[in-house]
């Protein structure tokens, strides 16, 4: 009976031990996790690849540093600058998994939580495509594209008409043509853009958004043509996994740059 009593013992004791072993594995793990996640939230936009940009004789000189960028990360090939907001950021493409930045930097591929600024294979890298969708996360503080959503403020959305893509060897000047929530379809899989039809559908759906959540330009001065190029800014809504928020700006200007 002894013995019995203390074969239990020992096994509670030892039930004790694997239990007090996990939990401590699993504040390791979670506070390994929050660290990640504090990295990611806390980054700052990597403002030592830029300048500030100027003017001359010779045209728009360039204030990105791309050689710098793409020795680092070759998937890099434009910049984004949304003025008003803290979307300032490099934009890439990976050649292989289009939901890798997801969860990488564009700076060095390394792992991190807010992922980075993408664009997704489906577009080429020109934006001389009729339709650019680029992407990035919302939710992670004001990190990557969750700054977008002050373009729900209508004054915001008023005062701040325009943003700016640059490439290595252009300025593309952006006039924004609306803000507005949308449902969560892969837009460029989900519109044929070759058909002019349907492309001239879907210039009049962001010049009309069928939504309560909208702000549209008043004074844009004219309609959207066929011939026009269109970027979409597309982001996720917080506790709304089924809805994304788009800010799209029409091609106003093409500036070479030195």
């Amino acid at each position: 009976m002894d013995k019995e009593q203390n074969n239990k013992k020992k096994k509670r004791i030892l039930l004790v031990i694997i239990g007090i072993i996990l939990i401590i594995f699993g504040a390791v793990y979670c506070g390994y996790y929050a660290y990640l996640h504090y990295e990611a939230v806390n980054q700052e936009t990597p403002t030592q690849y830029v300048t500030e940009e100027a003017s001359g004789e010779d045209g728009v000189k360039n204030p990105v540093n791309f050689k710098k960028l793409q020795k680092q990360n070759s998937d890099v090939y434009a910049w984004l600058k949304v003025p008003g907001t803290k979307v300032n950021h490099p934009i890439v493409q990976s050649p292989v998994d289009d939901s890798f930045y997801l969860k990488h930097s564009a700076e060095d591929k390394s792992w991190v939580a807010n992922g980075a600024v993408y664009t997704e294979r489906c577009n080429t890298k020109t934006f001389n495509d009729r339709v650019t969708v680029i992407y990035g996360h919302n939710g992670y503080s004001d990190t990557m594209f969750t700054t977008l959503h002050r373009f729900e403020e209508k004054s915001f959305f008023n005062e701040h008409k325009r943003f700016v893509i640059y490439t290595p060897d252009s300025k593309l000047t952006y006039r924004i043509v609306s803000a507005f929530k949308y449902d969560d379809r892969h837009l460029i899989n989900s519109f044929d853009f070759e058909d002019l039809g349907v492309y001239a559908g879907f210039l009049g759906m962001i010049e009309n958004p069928q939504t309560t959540n909208k702000n549209v330009a008043a004074d844009l001065g004219r309609q959207l043509t066929i011939d026009d190029k269109v970027v979409v800014l597309s982001t996720c809504i917080t506790h709304q996994p089924s809805s994304r928020y788009l800010v799209c700006g029409v091609l106003v200007k093409n500036e070479k740059t030195y």
